[in-house]
């Protein structure tokens, strides 16, 4: 009787543990996911804001911003020279998280996320990586990217085509 009340007991204290562990892990995370919301928010309020240092001050210095444009894939200095002459004219752009997710590496140092814009050019999706880095979280890779409704899909298919095909073109022969 001693020996399953002992088992018992210890049962018990492992549920408990496991159960202290789990919430422990739920919390950490779910503050870590507001503090990458925080980082997307801010983005948006400075690019809105015309804010040039401190939106650059979110992405990691080796860091990688692709734009809707298939031309648009520049490392932290080229997006900072392409983007200053919007921010000098003291309105980037303003971009409104709908929908957002947010998932983190097993270790916790990264976290990538998908999320739903309302834009000046009506809905996009932004999706990227971010890195812990010195205790901060860090925008690593931002892709910015327009959507297309399936219903008018082969209209948008038409309109750009003059303009990509030598792009196919040049990027088959590299």
């Amino acid at each position: 009787m001693k020996k399953i009340t002992f088992i018992g007991i210890l049962l018990l204290i492992f549920n408990f543990s496991a159960t202290v562990s789990a919430q422990k892990k739920g919390f950490y995370e779910n503050v870590q996911k507001k503090n990458v919301a925080k980082v997307l928010d801010d983005l948006n309020a400075f690019a809105a804001a015309a804010d040039y240092t401190n939106y650059f001050d979110l992405y990691a210095e080796e860091s990688t911003f692709i734009g809707t444009d298939a031309t648009e894939v520049w490392n932290k200095k080229e997006f900072m020279v392409w983007a200053k002459p919007f921010f000098d004219k003291g309105k980037a752009w303003n971009f409104i998280s709908l929908k957002r997710n947010i998932t983190f590496s097993k270790d916790g140092n990264y976290a990538w996320f998908d999320e739903v814009l309302d834009t000046q050019m009506k809905i996009c999706r932004g999706s990227g990586v971010l890195e812990k880095i010195g205790g901060k979280w860090k925008i690593r890779q931002y892709v910015l990217s327009t959507t297309v409704p399936n219903e008018v899909i082969d209209e948008v298919v038409k309109a750009k085509t003059p303009i990509e095909d030598s792009l196919l073109k040049n990027l088959k022969n590299q």
